[in-house]
C-alpha cells in the first residue's frame, strides 16, 4: 500500500483496532502514526511501504544470567519503536531516525572493520551480515523509525533498534518468515561483533517474541523459550520502571566486568560457563578460587547460582498462580543482585547511587523492587500497590524528575509488522 494510503488509512480509524491491540489507545497512536508517515513523505515519497512496530523490554528475573547461558524472565512492554520502511533495488540502508541525522550505509560487503563502531549505521550492516551468515536474503530499503524506548532508561532502546532492522529484513525479503529468536540473534551478532558491545541474547529475544517469557539458554545457539502469564494489576500492583537519570558514561568496564569475572570463576572449574559447573564442587573451592579471582568474582558466581534457581521456582509459582511466591522471588532477586552480584552503584562513583535511592523510596511504599536490568545506573523495577501508585509517581517525580516514573502494561505482540488487519508477528 502507498504511504498515502496508510496516512489516510490511520487517520480515518482503520487501523483503531490494530492501535487498541498494542496500546489500549486510538488518539496517541494515530497521531504518532500520522507524524511518522509524514516524515516518510518528506524524505522518500510516496511509495510502496509497511509500518513496523517493536517493543521495548523488562527483564522480570535472572539478573546477569544470560551470558553465563542460565535462565531469565523477561516480557515486552507497551512502548515501542515504531518504523515505516520500503524495499529498494539496491543494497543502499535509508535510515533516519528521529532526532538523529540520516543514515546511509553500503549493505554490499558488509565488514566488521569497515564500520563506525558503537554506531547505528554499525548496527545495521551487522544485521545484513548476520542474515547472509544464516541464509536468508537482504537488501536495501529507506525507512524513518521513531522511539518512546527512551535511550538509557534500561528497557533496550538499543535492542529495540537492532530487531526492527531485522524485523524489516525478514517481511521485505523473507516474507516475514524469519523466526523471532533468529531476529534476536541477529541483532546481538551486530551488536558484540559490529557495535563492539559485549551482550547477552535476553534484551533482543524479549522484544522480538513478545509477551511475558521464560527464557534458558542452556544451549545459546537454540534457546528453549515459554509463554507464561503474569497481570500485576489482578494481583493489586501497578507495575513500574523508575529511571533514576543516572549516566551510564564510563559504565562500559562495570558492565563488561561482570561477564568476564563470571567466566573467570568458570575457567577455574575448567568449564566455559557457570552453567557447567557444579555448585556444590564451586563451593568447596571458593579457598583455592578467591586467590586467583578476588572475592566479588566468587559472590557474582554465587549470585548466578541462586538467581538460576530463583528464576526457575518463579516460573513454577506462575505455572500454579502462586503470585505471592513469585513476587517473593522479584524481592530476593533484588536482594542479591545488590548484595552479591553488585550493580547497584559503580564503586568508582559511590556518592552516585541514584538506584539504591530508588529502591530505598520504593520499599517505604510497600512497593516489590529490583535493579532493573545492567545496573550501575539507570532504572528500578517496582510493583506498587496500586492504591499507592499516584502518590508514588509524585514522590519518586519530586526526587527524580516529573516524567522518571513509568506506568507499564506487558504486551503480547513482539516483533510485527503492523495493518489495519492486525498485527503480524
Amino acid at each position: 500500500m502507498l504511504t498515502s494510503a496508510i496516512k489516510a488509512a490511520v487517520q480515518n480509524g482503520a487501523f483503531d483496532n490494530t492501535f487498541v491491540s498494542l496500546y489500549n489507545d486510538t488518539a496517541r497512536p494515530r497521531a504518532r502514526y500520522t507524524k511518522l508517515l509524514d516524515e516518510f513523505l518528506a524524505l522518500y515519497g510516496d511509495r510502496e511501504c509497511i509500518l513496523f512496530s517493536v517493543p521495548g523490554r523488562t527483564e522480570i528475573s535472572g539478573n546477569h544470567t544470560d551470558h553465563n547461558n542460565g535462565c531469565v524472565l523477561a516480557a515486552s512492554v507497551d512502548i515501542d519503536i515504531i518504523a515505516v520502511a520500503s524495499k529498494t533495488d539496491d543494497l543502499t540502508v535509508r535510515l533516519k531516525s528521529e532526532g538523529y541525522p540520516e543514515d546511509i550505509i553500503d549493505c554490499s560487503s558488509p565488514d566488521p572493520q569497515k564500520v563506525r563502531k558503537g554506531s547505528s549505521s554499525a548496527l545495521v550492516a551487522g544485521i545484513c551480515d548476520a542474515f547472509a551468515q544464516k541464509g536468508y536474503a537482504y537488501g536495501g530499503f529507506v525507512a524513518v523509525t521513531t522511539s518512546d524506548v527512551l535511550t538509557g532508561s534500561g528497557l533496550s532502546s538499543s535492542a529495540a533498534f537492532e530487531v526492527m532492522c531485522a524485523r524489516i529484513l525478514s517481511e521485505l525479503y523473507n516474507g516475514g518468515a524469519v523466526p523471532p529468536m533468529q531476529l534476536a540473534m541477529a541483532g546481538q551478532y551486530a551488536e558484540n561483533v559490529y557495535f563492539g558491545k559485549p551482550c547477552g541474547l535476553m534484551d533482543q529475544a524479549a522484544c522480538a517474541c513478545g509477551g511475558f517469557l521464560f527464557i534458558d539458554f542452556a544451549d545459546p545457539k537454540n534457546p528453549v523459550t515459554e509463554k507464561l502469564s503474569l497481570d500485576p494489576e489482578a494481583f493489586g500492583y501497578t507495575f513500574c520502571i523508575v529511571n533514576t537519570g543516572g549516566s551510564h558514561v564510563d559504565l562500559t568496564d562495570d558492565y563488561a566486568a561482570v561477564p568476564k569475572e563470571m567466566h573467570a570463576c568458570a575457567a577455574l572449574m575448567g568449564k566455559k560457563v557457570l552453567r557447567e559447573c557444579d555448585e556444590t564442587e564451586f563451593v568447596s573451592r571458593i579457598g583455592y578460587m578467591r586467590a586467583n579471582v578476588g572475592d566479588r568474582a566468587i559472590l557474582r558466581a554465587l549470585h548466578y547460582f541462586a538467581e538460576n534457581r530463583r528464576v526457575l521456582a518463579q516460573r513454577a509459582a506462575l505455572k500454579s498462580g502462586d503470585a505471592s511466591a513469585f513476587f517473593a522471588g522479584v524481592t530476593e532477586s533484588g536482594r542479591s543482585s545488590f548484595e552479591y552480584l553488585q550493580n547497584v552503584y559503580s564503586n568508582r562513583n559511590v556518592a552516585e547511587q541514584g538506584i539504591s535511592l530508588a529502591l530505598a523510596i520504593s520499599e517505604r511504599f510497600g512497593a516489590v523492587c529490583r535493579v532493573h536490568g545492567g545496573g550501575f545506573a539507570g532504572t528500578i523495577q517496582a510493583y506498587v500497590p496500586s492504591a499507592q501508585a499516584e502518590a508514588y509517581r509524585d514522590a519518586i517525580g519530586a526526587i527524580f524528575g516529573k516524567n522518571a516514573c513509568m506506568f507499564l502494561r506487558i504486551r503480547p505482540y513482539g516483533a510485527s509488522a503492523v495493518s489495519a488487519e492486525g498485527v503480524k508477528e
